[in-house]
């Protein structure tokens, strides 16, 4: 079966409450009956209520940006597993460059997140992706393997069929640089090898590309065999541009 294609919209630290409710309210409107690809929005904790209730009765799906790996405690600022799902959120996105880059989050935790979020039921999109001085090195595909090994070896089928995997190259997200196509097919393609040498069933893991996606460049990257989708970010906080990446023509 052909994977369904995704394109999910990272927030980041952006949005009022208001400013994610006009938001949302747009895209419903615009892209909320698509049919034949999975549409998610991923705003900041404080808008996930507001935004659940723009989306509702659409076909678009509810994200959080991050969560922690404890199901309660003494973790002052965190955002358990439970509160989203009470929130409404059915994905969480785990390992973002900016958390591994910013607040030191490791292969580890970000494993211990995914086990946490399976658990009980919210679908991880786990973010990989090389520095430049990586890719300088030559060192891109070891370092986004080594990456989604930590993420997914020893899950089940069933747990990988539940896990989108987003390949971010740090060095385009927010540059306005972006892989060419052929450079994100490469380090896709590879990330499928693997899921199939560690014994998970690897065509049916929807692989996203991210790192400065706009609506003049999807549609070449869609046409690439192992691209099923992209994570979005400064580009999905505008309603026009981020429907026409929903509906991009590949």
């Amino acid at each position: 079966m052909p994977r369904t294609p995704v394109l999910a919209g990272n927030w980041k630290m952006h949005c009022t409450i208001a400013e994610a409710t006009a938001l949302a309210d747009g895209l419903a409107s615009k892209v909320g009956r698509v049919e034949g690809r999975r549409v998610i929005l991923a705003p900041p904790f404080t808008a996930l209520g507001a935004v659940r209730k723009a989306i509702e009765g659409t076909r678009i799906e509810l994200a959080a940006q991050n969560v922690h790996d404890q199901a309660k405690g003494a973790f002052t600022g965190e955002i358990s597993p439970a509160m989203l799902v009470d929130a409404g959120a059915t994905s969480v996105i785990l390992g973002h460059s900016e958390r591994r880059a910013l607040f030191d989050e490791g292969d580890d935790f970000i494993r211990r997140k995914l086990e946490s979020a399976l658990a009980i039921g919210l679908g991880p999109i786990v973010c990989v992706g090389e520095t430049l001085a990586q890719r300088d090195d030559g060192r891109t595909l070891a370092v986004v393997s080594s990456q989604v090994d930590a993420a997914m070896r020893g899950l089940d089928a069933t747990a990988a069929r539940r896990v989108i995997i987003a390949y971010e190259p740090v060095w385009a997200i927010g540059t306005g640089r972006v892989a060419t196509r052929e450079q994100a097919q490469e380090v896709h393609g590879q990330i499928r090898a693997l899921l199939q040498e560690i014994g998970l069933p690897a065509a049916d893991v929807p692989i996203l590309y991210g790192g400065s996606v706009k609506p003049d460049n999807v549609d070449g990257l869609m046409a690439e065999p192992d691209i099923d989708g992209a994570l979005v970010g400064g580009a999905s906080l505008e309603v026009e541009g981020f429907a026409r990446i929903v509906e991009y023509r590949a």
